[in-house]
């Protein structure tokens, strides 16, 4: 049986990459980039005054120049005046415009008076030490024409896009956006506003799927519900199959009398990469690949496996289909002993916090069985452990996977 990390592996190489398109960049947020983002020009573009003041040349405060003559006042956005000759000029001068020519220095307001009239004023001892580019953000002192700033393989979040604004990127481009089915089977299953039989429970596992799909970034999904009837699973997947750029279901797919799934997948075209993973809770869990190269995920039907079986190896799968940059595991440190004695790996749910040190710590916190779904409210994610049996001690490092 496999492995998590041989599981994760082999999903990877089966896997084609998204394809590309351009996307306004206000309808970026979210997307995985296919493209480096570079300044179009040097950054800032100019040498840009940071503080309001006045602008003056430091060699005439260096020289013992305490009172100028205000020549004119330029706001942001304005071309950008020229200073006069004299050594006791100056102009008025508002943060986040052009450096007048002429002047390289910056005296803020709180470091003047200004004389009745407004025509002159007087700076203070602590500004006869300023020197050249005080309060002056210099041009291309942050990155310059050409510079790779974001590189392909990130997601974009506000930080990103502010960039792309700033550099003139209207489009930018991305991942497509895969258009992902998450199917929920059993007859057992009523829709959540329906009236629950004794022998029924409401669905859960899609919307949580779905849920937890949008906040990673994968908004176009689609929840349906296969009941244990041959003609009808035949027909939806079969038109899920064409239409889906991945395929999500949970339940259905073990050895069970009513379980047609894996039979009805086969004949139409889906082949089996593997099923069975030595961990728990997902052991049962199943990959394959439809003859378009459709991924299906077939996750087991308790709501914790199916929860910590999308996040250990769906959500990985589809931001490397994506082009993101792989990220390791980060680790924590366990603050608790926990004792395994299943030869399996155990994906433990569990709480974090910060240690006297601010190190993170990992407080488990385990389910009570894989139908409770429940026992991971409170939770933060879980980390994987190798297999048993052991007793970790308090302090053991593990990879910590986070719930979206």
């Amino acid at each position: 049986m496999l492995t998590p990390a041989a599981a994760e592996k082999l999903i990877f190489s089966r896997l084609a990459p998204f394809h590309r398109e351009d996307c306004p960049l206000v309808q970026a947020h979210g997307r995985s980039l296919r493209a480096d983002l570079c300044a179009d020009r040097d950054l800032p573009p100019f040498d840009r005054v940071t503080m309001d003041g006045y602008a003056l040349r430091a060699a005439s405060l260096a020289a013992g120049v305490t009172e100028f003559g205000v020549e004119g006042v330029q706001a942001a956005g304005m071309r950008p005046f020229q200073l006069g000759p004299a050594p006791g000029a100056c102009l008025e001068i508002m943060t986040g415009a052009v450096l007048p020519a002429g002047a390289d220095c910056i005296v803020p307001y709180e470091d003047t008076t200004r004389a009745a009239t407004g025509a002159t004023i007087t700076v203070s001892a602590a500004a006869a030490h300023f020197s050249p580019g005080h309060a002056v953000h210099r041009r291309g002192s942050d990155h310059r024409a050409g510079a790779v700033i974001v590189r392909e393989g990130t997601r974009l979040t506000g930080r990103e896009i502010a960039v792309a604004a700033a550099c003139g990127y209207a489009s930018v481009t991305v991942s497509q956006s895969p258009k992902i089915a998450v199917i929920a089977t059993g007859d057992e299953l009523v829709d959540v506003g329906a009236r629950v039989a004794p022998h029924q429970i409401r669905r859960s596992n899609d919307h949580a799927l779905s849920a937890a799909l949008a906040a990673a970034g994968y908004p176009l999904t689609s929840r349906f519900h296969l009941r244990d009837v041959r003609h009808e699973i035949e027909h939806l997947l079969w038109h899920i199959l064409a239409e889906y750029d991945v395929v999500l279901i949970t339940g259905g797919v073990s050895k069970g009398k009513f379980d047609f799934l894996p039979a009805e997948l086969d004949r139409q075209g889906v082949k089996k990469i593997f099923q069975g993973v030595a961990q728990r809770p997902g052991k049962p869990f199943w990959f394959g690949q439809s003859a378009r190269h459709t991924p299906v995920f077939a996750l087991p039907g308790n709501p914790v496996s199916a929860y910590t079986c999308l996040h250990r190896f769906v959500l990985p799968a589809l931001a490397h289909a994506g082009g993101l940059v792989p990220a390791a595991p980060r680790p924590v440190a366990l603050a608790a002993p926990v004792s395994w004695r299943a030869k399996l790996a155990y994906l433990l749910p569990v709480k974090l916090s910060s240690g006297p040190r601010a190190e993170l710590l990992a407080t488990p916190d385990p389910f009570n069985t894989s139908g409770d779904f429940a026992g991971l409210v409170g939770t933060d994610g879980f980390v994987e452990l190798p297999p048993g049996p052991a007793d970790f001690p308090a302090g053991t490092l593990a990879p910590f996977y986070p719930w979206v």
